[in-house]
């Protein structure tokens, strides 16, 4: 269970195929690249237990390079290509890492960040950096003698409005010991050797990097898309005859929205098993997608912390509609506000049962806050939701106001943390509102230290104001205008009632 396996039984099997450049490597090619790899950052000097960042676009060398931190032993932390170099600075620092790798389609931003590490480029120079593939060229192509099993620590929002880090130990087992995701994919998705799986998002991500990877591990062949396009991956699956897939709803209202003599001359028969998350699906979008697809989509809920998740395929969801399904690992509690256990059909806080011992990097505070008051075993991911009597669990709000925006984590402290030192603005609430396309969108709700000032060239300054600070994705779409936010005496901010004037009555606060 591991592309060095396969590297000695196919060697000449393709293991990955860059979908807009054609460019290929087998598992033969990748396994001397990850080892190349490995022999590098030992002579480095990185000993098992230590980090790597990685800061690249969607590029042939991604791939190999996790897969050559993992086989030495080393946390390897994948950066958003979307981030700032204020951003990316505090999360290479936050890691630990020693060495940071870049691609050269983020040079002005790379150039910028930790000077003082050792820094490798890919794909063109960054001024500072040393190119990777130079690097690697003289390395030998055999193992390190130290390999065991190192592991992705990558980074999801924290209630400081930082991102922070999710970390585990460290197995210390060997390279190649099945881990609970391969018998998930091959259990539930069937992905298997004769697979071909076409990842359209970017591997930064924590789900397009682990089943990616878990795909390879079985033997699977790994289409990547450079950037996604809503007909390039109807297209890709055509080509490429994919049969497995990893998608967020942004993704599938994008190819609903093609015209329909577009979208319809691609075969996309081939396709068994179109996984999504990381966002909820609107009921009618995903049932379209059944239509056209067929029954072939799984949807599972879980977060990047990995210590719960429950899954639905569509002949489940079709007669649940709206669920995110029922618990596969760890046990489901719906609790109130004291941590007592609800009635069936009330909502509450959404904890899992046996986590898996996972801790927010110097956090402390962050990682208590995840735990339940009776049960250090018990945590959740701030969510709230309700189940019905057969158990399917439907999401209804997010305790922490975080936005999903694109299957992307926003957190809106960061830009009320900004807006509010700009001179025109008295307070501030950053929320998600309904987007068609996105699900949600991040809008600023201003109270403005002169009302007089309050209109469209005010909203541009500060919109501006934000994007010159923040990446783009954390920074309002739309800026609305209020004489006076909703605060309690104490100074307590009822954002509850600033959401709900945009989210009416549904059912579910999120979708």
């Amino acid at each position: 269970m591991h592309p060095a396996n396969h590297a000695k039984t196919t060697p000449g099997k393709v293991a990955l195929i860059m979908a807009g450049s054609g460019e290929k490597l087998t598992f033969g090619e990748l396994d001397a690249l990850s080892n190349q790899g490995a022999q590098l950052f030992r002579k480095h000097g990185l000993r098992v237990g230590d980090a790597v960042a990685i800061f690249m676009e969607n590029v042939l060398l991604f791939l190999p390079v996790c897969w050559a931190a993992q086989r030495a032993g080393l946390y390897f932390t994948c950066i958003s290509s979307r981030l700032t170099a204020g951003e990316v600075e505090y999360i290479v620092r936050d890691c630990g890492a020693k060495v940071v790798i870049a691609s050269h389609g983020l040079a002005e931003v790379a150039a910028q960040v930790a000077p003082d590490l050792k820094r490798f480029s890919v794909g063109g120079p960054i001024d500072g950096y040393e190119s990777l593939e130079d690097a690697i060229a003289p390395m030998p192509t055999t193992p390190v003698a130290d390999e065991t099993s190192g592991a992705a620590m990558l980074y999801s929002s924290g209630t400081t409005g930082r991102p922070k880090g999710v970390r585990a130990p460290l197995s210390g087992m060997p390279i190649d010991t099945p881990n609970p995701l391969i018998a998930l994919v091959s259990m539930f998705y069937g992905i298997t050797a004769e697979s071909t799986y076409l990842s359209p998002a970017p591997l930064y991500h924590a789900a397009p990097l682990h089943y990616s990877m878990t795909s390879q591990r079985i033997g699977a062949t790994v289409v990547v898309m450079e950037h996604f396009d809503a007909e390039a991956a109807l297209s890709a699956i055509q080509t490429h005859r994919a049969t497995a897939s990893q998608w967020v709803p942004t993704m599938f209202v994008r190819m609903l929205k093609l015209p329909d003599d577009t979208r319809l001359k691609y075969d996309v028969s081939s396709m068994k098993s179109a996984i999504h998350a990381a966002a909820p699906c609107p009921i009618d979008v995903k049932r379209r997608m059944i239509e056209w697809w067929g029954p072939v989509l799984h949807e599972y809920y879980a977060g990047t912390e990995g210590n719960g998740m429950c899954y639905v395929n569509s002949a489940d969801w079709l007669t649940h509609p709206g669920t995110v399904g029922r618990p596969i690992l760890g046990e489901l509690h719906i609790c109130g506000e004291n941590g007592e256990d609800v009635a069936t059909g009330e909502e509450g806080t959404i904890y899992f049962a046996g986590n898996t011992g996972f801790h927010y990097h110097n956090d402390p505070k962050k990682t208590a806050e995840s735990r339940h008051p009776a049960h250090e075993d018990w945590s959740t991911l701030g969510d709230v939701g309700r189940l019905d009597a057969e158990g399917y669990l439907y999401l209804t709000d997010r305790k922490a106001f975080m936005i999903i925006s694109g299957g992307v984590n926003v957190y809106p402290q960061e830009a009320e943390n900004l807006l509010i030192t700009h001179p025109k603005v008295a307070d501030v609430a950053v929320i998600g509102v309904p987007n068609e396309e996105f699900g949600e969108e991040v809008k600023a709700v201003v109270q403005p230290a002169d009302w007089a000032a309050a209109g469209p060239a005010l909203a541009d300054e500060l919109i501006a104001y934000c994007r010159e600070r923040l990446s783009p994705i954390k920074c309002p779409r739309s800026i609305d205008f209020d004489p006076e936010l909703p605060r309690h005496p104490t100074g307590k901010l009822y954002k509850r009632l600033i959401r709900d004037r945009y989210w009416g009555k549904r059912e579910s606060r999120i979708v």
